[in-house]
């Protein structure tokens, strides 16, 4: 009876046990599938799409496609190999699904059935593509292909090959984490018909030294068919060297099949134009436009050309909303984006006529892009708390229904810590929102340890995002109240608010911040002797500037690719438009911009007396390595608590699954040791 008794008492433990749930951790973050692109079917039936599912062990991911009913029901998956596929989209009869698979060896085209039978591969380039695009009436395809720009030095000097060196007489030599790799991205077309593509394809760049699309972050929304498949619109900003180093100005390029001419079609406008979109009936091209010229966060506004009457006008006038992922409706009278507001995403409407902006879903939640099925909104959702699924929208009421549940059991089996929303008044009486995250089973009556999280960009929403690498989640899981301010310089909150920032670093936003955390340390569970304050890019910035004024509030700082010296860093720097815009004129110039002097941290890294970790990466070309080198150095050659974490590979995200691993541990490690006291490890 005993041993029935002992066995039954250890069958409900490992019941309890294996169905208890457990908190986040960075080993169980890469478990997760990462939704990737997503398409609906002509017929507006089906949508196919991509997730991503990592093996930590051999340090690599694989993508694999999937469909599921736009109505519901089962996903179906439809390949399963050791190579990912992306790019995926429907032909426009819908009688097969393309996509790009490097299986062969190089990047190539396939098409397979619907059901994922009858694969097979239609293209054999060379060099293999990129951003591969059917036109509607499918008769052409469209894709990108890398073409030779310039010489290396062994082409220079053919009798040293084994020379290791670069030859540099002009700016841009290296773009955010690549080396000028002496090729540029090129535009090609080629005729298709009946699963095959017919004769040698055409570059309509030809002889160009420039991209399409922009570099370094630009994809397949930067170029499109017109529905009649005889013309490509294309984004590219066609500068080089230092022009291209100090400027923001890209445009909307129209190239005609039939005749081989090309026509810009913003030229005079000196911002970033990007995104063409034509009209269903192919009357009208939409496309996003900024209008600062050297202002890479500008509000991005919509325009719209009538070719009939060969016109463009915006008609997001008067409108603070900055526009993203556009999208016409199906009698081509609306066009449909997304932009962040109060830190959210939501898809609003324009009006093509009337040109007036509404906004149609609202909620404590992220609507990252959409497709458009009939009635229907299929929509990319995000929270703090729940990675990317695809959701079911109606347009008549904005009722959500799920679609896809990808990571839904994982998910059953974490406990997820509370998120709300946070006033607090500004130094200048302004309303400013931070976003809290309380750590799993929070105890009011206990007290906390808190971290003030800095955001980066400098004008980067802290939205509703489910993030990979600074997971507000994971950070509550170890035990921390998270405090995410939505501070001067992040969109969402208006023109004026997002704008503030630039010329005014360590000023006002840095008062956000001391406002937000000073506001939360009024609640009896925050530990006022353990804060600390920690972030990436700006927001490593601001962990330098606050380093060096925080007059004893924190505890200790983390700073990921902060920049720290403003000097060396706008002489290293790659995109000098930013460093213009955002710094100022040059520390050279006989009238240079006061953020030398107040606002570069390493002025202020004399009063330091407060640990420090330091992470870098050695490829990160738009805050260089050398920022994150002389920050461990000042607080090292002060003996002040110091650590460098230094990534040789990676650039300024850390992006390899073991890396990011090993940053998280680090990360905690430097946390335990230095806010709860722990030897951790």
């Amino acid at each position: 009876m005993m041993k029935k008794l002992v066995l039954a008492a250890a069958v409900f433990l490992h019941l309890s046990t294996a169905n208890a749930q457990q908190t986040l951790t960075p080993e169980l973050l890469w478990q997760f599938g990462r939704l990737g692109s997503s398409e609906v079917s002509p017929d507006k039936k089906t949508v196919v799409y991509t997730v991503t599912y990592y093996d930590l062990k051999e340090n690599k991911g694989n993508a694999d496609i999937y469909t599921i009913p736009v109505e519901g029901g089962k996903a179906k998956r439809l390949t399963d190999t050791k190579t990912s596929e992306f790019n995926v989209t429907w032909r426009p009869d819908g009688k097969k699904i393309a996509f790009l698979s490097s299986e062969s060896g190089s990047v190539q085209l396939y098409e397979m059935n619907p059901d994922g039978s009858d694969k097979k591969k239609i293209s054999d380039l060379k060099d293999g593509l990129a951003n591969f695009k059917y036109a509607k009436a499918q008769n052409h395809i469209l894709f990108t292909q890398d073409v030779k720009n310039g010489k290396e030095v062994k082409e220079i000097y053919p009798d040293l090959p084994k020379a290791d060196a670069r030859i540099i007489d002009d700016l841009m030599y290296r773009h955010w984490n690549q080396w000028d790799d002496f090729k540029v991205s090129h535009v090609f077309f080629a005729p298709y018909k009946d699963g095959s593509l017919s004769g040698t394809p055409k570059d309509i760049m030809a002889g160009e030294p420039y991209d399409a699309p922009l570099m370094p972050h630009g994809g397949a929304e930067q170029l499109t068919f017109s529905p009649d498949g005889n013309t490509i619109a294309y984004t590219s900003k066609k500068q080089v060297g230092k022009a291209y180093a100090v400027s923001t100005n890209s445009d909307v390029y129209l190239y005609d099949i039939k005749t081989g001419q090309t026509k810009n079609l913003t030229d005079g406008m000196m911002g970033y134009d990007n995104e063409p979109s034509f009209s269903p009936d192919g009357k009208k091209l939409a496309w996003l436009s900024m209008e600062t010229p050297g202002f890479e966060s500008d509000r991005n506004r919509i325009f719209v050309y009538d070719f009939a009457s060969n016109k463009k006008e915006e008609i997001t006038a008067g409108s603070e909303q900055t526009a993203h992922g556009i999208k016409w409706s199906n009698d081509g009278k609306k066009i449909y984006f997304t932009s962040t507001l109060k830190g959210t995403e939501q898809i609003f409407v324009a009006d093509v006529k009337d040109k007036t902006v509404k906004q149609f879903s609202n909620g404590q939640f992220n609507y990252n892009g959409f497709e458009i099925a009939g009635q229907n909104f299929i929509v990319n959702k995000t929270t703090m708390s729940q990675p990317a699924e695809l959701v079911l929208v109606s347009m008549k009421d904005a009722k959500e229904t799920p679609l896809t549940s990808i990571n839904t059991e994982m998910l059953g089996k974490i406990k997820m810590g509370k998120v709300v929303a946070r006033t607090s008044k500004t130094t200048d009486n302004k309303d400013l929102l931070s976003w809290i995250i309380y750590p799993p089973d929070f105890d009011p009556n206990k007290k906390y340890p808190t971290l003030l999280y800095c955001q980066g960009g400098p004008q980067s929403p802290v939205s509703q995002s489910f993030s990979y690498r600074w997971n507000f989640q994971l950070m509550a899981a170890n035990g921390y109240i998270i405090v995410a301010p939505n501070r001067r310089g992040l969109p969402g909150f208006g023109t004026e608010w997002n704008n503030s920032i630039s010329q005014d670093w360590g000023g006002q936003p840095i008062k956000d911040y001391l406002t937000a955390i000073d506001d939360m340390t009024k609640e009896p569970y925050v530990n006022k002797d353990k804060l600390g304050a920690v972030g990436a890019s700006y927001g490593g910035y601001s962990v330098y500037q606050l380093a060096g004024m925080h007059n004893k509030r924190f505890k200790t700082f983390i700073s990921h690719c902060g920049l720290f010296n403003l000097d060396s860093w706008y002489g290293t720097t790659e995109e000098m438009f930013f460093a213009k815009h955002d710094i100022g004129n040059a520390y050279y110039d006989k009238n240079p911009s006061k953020s030398f002097e107040q606002f570069s941290p390493h002025k202020f890294a004399k009063n330091w007396d407060t640990p420090i970790l330091v992470i870098h990466g050695e490829k990160d070309f738009r805050v260089p390595i050398n920022q994150g080198m002389e920050a461990f150095s000042a607080a090292q050659l002060q003996n002040i608590p110091s650590r460098f974490l230094y990534f040789p590979e990676e650039g300024h995200w850390v992006m390899k699954p073991q890396n990011s691993v090993l940053w998280q541990r680090v990360f905690f490690d430097w946390l335990g040791r230095t806010l709860k006291e722990e030897k951790a490890g």
